[in-house]
């Protein structure tokens, strides 16, 4: 075992000892927090404007402050963008993370000297967690790769922006750029697959321990090289045993990305965003995420099915419960108030507070009245992958098929497989009973014949890729929608396939 990985025990047990602290007592580690970033921003513009000296609770503070996106606080952003000091946190962002928005374009979220520590722990914590819970600290002796963005970073109101993932990269801790990979260089070029050949031509012959990245990036990735050697991963990188991922869920691409290391591996997965780092998995032998009460971010739950009522409810993580779909909102001491991230999420246990991302709020199928999320066609997904184990699934997306004439209406999936089913039909109405099982509101528009059965739309297996090429989305953070209520993505994904 070399130096890094023996000294990353003693700072494992200490990070575990300091975990179990807050896990035992989430409640009072999340009021700790509310009085800290609440007293905090007092003094600046929206602390003044909505009151922040006389608020005494949570319940004061939901009755002070309404649940809003991004668009909702931008005049605040757009301060902070023009140089104004003290609006939603005392001075000025160390950086804005430079994200897509989906009305206001290209948003740009606060990363402040006192929340920069969340996002950089967080993924450090996740990984010595997983070195005291299982006693394998071997691949901080090897090569590391991290599948991201580029580090080059541009001037707004002389604030560094970027990429969260490239700004990231610039705190990873001195101890482990000798193991990074890939070099500064490479990291900076733009197109992906420029790129990508790039961090091949680097990493082949490398002695790689840990991968980590967006599951469909990184399977591109694992192509690439297969393609070139003509070997599977495990041929290629024989101490590859650590994979670390967050964005999307894992569940499609785990057959395929298995397949292709060609034996099981360890991974973590975690809950990153530009507006904080809100969780990971603590333990092997569960999926469910520890959400991190006590590092800089109060946070709300409204009940998904309230969320556009005018008075949903906001609980806080002492009233929360396993099983229901709560919109995430956050507060934090990157000036974030009231954010809604736009992401569900479900409890799946309670001390320790465990969850898993359920959706998003925005992307749903509601065209008739179904109101099915992006849980739920994952789930009918997996289910009808297992009762065909030949199925391999590269991406995909679902989409509401509106019939303006004759014949029904439906719901499309549009499947890039890397492993097509042998009867496709029989897949298809696989994954339709799994959705009616899983939607009692589609369930009924089937029974009453205003929906006919779904209809699989197989495409070629690097469809997605090519799509998200013509958007100039091409790998980094980007990922697809899963579904859609317009065909949209749909019908442009479908044009891209033609051409």
């Amino acid at each position: 075992m070399g130096i890094k990985a023996l000294l990353s025990k003693p700072l494992a047990a200490w990070v575990q000892t300091n975990q179990k602290s807050w896990m035992e007592q989430p409640a009072q580690a999340q009021q700790q927090v509310f009085q800290q970033i609440l007293k905090k921003a007092s003094n600046t513009a929206f602390g003044r404007d909505h009151y922040f000296k006389d608020i005494q609770s949570p319940k004061d503070f939901a009755q002070a402050v309404p649940v809003r996106d991004y668009e909702g606080l931008k005049s605040y952003f757009d301060r902070v963008k023009e140089g104004e000091k003290d609006v939603l946190w005392p001075g000025q962002p160390l950086y804005f993370a430079k994200t897509s928005g989906t009305t206001s374009g290209t948003k740009y979220i606060p990363i402040t000297a006192d929340s920069i520590p969340n996002h950089i722990n967080g993924a450090k914590n996740a990984l010595l967690n997983y070195i005291h819970e299982t006693g394998k600290a071997q691949f901080l002796d090897g090569k590391l790769i991290f599948l991201s963005g580029s580090p080059v970073l541009e001037q707004t109101a002389g604030i560094n922006t970027g990429r969260l993932s490239g700004i990231v990269n610039h705190h990873i801790p001195s101890y482990l750029r000798t193991n990074q990979l890939p070099s500064y260089q490479t990291n900076c070029i733009d197109d992906w697959e420029t790129k990508l050949d790039a961090i091949i031509e680097e990493t082949l012959g490398q002695k790689m321990t840990l991968i980590s990245g967006i599951p469909p990036w990184v399977q591109m990735y694992f192509d690439k090289i297969m393609a070139r050697s003509g070997k599977q991963i495990k041929d290629v990188f024989p101490d590859f045993n650590l994979f670390v991922y967050g964005g999307v869920n894992f569940a499609p691409y785990r057959a395929k990305l298995f397949e292709s290391i060609g034996r099981k591996v360890d991974s973590i997965e975690t809950f990153p965003a530009s507006e904080g780092f809100f969780a990971y998995q603590n333990q092997q032998d569960d999926p469910g995420l520890l959400l991190l009460a006590n590092s800089g971010i109060f946070f709300e739950f409204v009940p998904a099915e309230e969320y556009h009522q005018p008075n949903a409810r906001r609980l806080t993580l002492a009233e929360v419960k396993t099983g229901v779909n709560y919109a995430l909102i956050i507060n934090s001491n990157a000036g974030l108030w009231g954010y809604s991230i736009g992401d569900t999420v479900k409890f799946t246990s309670l001390f320790p507070h465990k969850l898993v991302v359920s959706g998003r709020l925005k992307h749903f199928i509601s065209a008739f009245g179904e109101h099915v999320i992006a849980e739920e066609v994952e789930g009918a997904l997996k289910d009808a992958m297992a009762e065909f184990p030949e199925v391999a699934v590269t991406e995909f997306t679902v989409a509401p098929f509106v019939s303006q004439g004759e014949g029904s209406s439906y719901h499309e999936w549009l499947v890039a497989f890397a492993h097509p089913p042998h009867e496709p039909e029989r897949f298809a109405k696989a994954l339709n009973w799994h959705l009616r099982r899983r939607n009692s509101y589609y369930d009924d528009l089937i029974s009453g014949n205003i929906l006919d059965t779904l209809k699989l739309t197989p495409l070629p297996q690097d469809a997605f890729q090519q799509y998200m090429k013509s958007q100039g989305k091409l790998g980094g953070q980007n990922k697809v929608p899963r579904l859609s209520n317009d065909r949209t993505v749909a019908d442009n994904l479908l044009e891209v396939v033609k051409g």
